[in-house]
């Protein structure tokens, strides 16, 4: 897993240091993964975020909360779908 930052996009508002796993398709606007919050932070879904990569790189993102998975820790840390939208760069 790595370590990244995810921001609200449009006012670049931090939001929470997260870990990521992100599969890349070969076409950069199509990639996806899965990252998981470093602290509790209440995320509203319908958010349209930025996910700041461990190489400095950023791309547009949003997120669905994957309910199949295990939720760690109280408070509860989910474990998150993450569809980007935008090329990494």
């Amino acid at each position: 897993m790595s370590i990244g930052k995810l921001y609200k996009l449009g006012d670049s508002e931090f939001v929470a240091d997260v870990t990521y796993h992100v599969f890349q398709h070969p076409a950069a606007t199509n990639w996806w993964g899965e990252l998981t919050l470093a602290e509790y932070v209440p995320l509203d879904e319908g958010d349209m975020f930025e996910i700041e990569f461990e190489d400095k790189r950023r791309s547009r993102c949003h997120l669905k909360k994957k309910v199949n998975r295990a939720v760690s820790g109280f408070p509860p840390r989910y474990i998150y779908h993450v569809t980007g939208f935008s090329p990494i760069a």
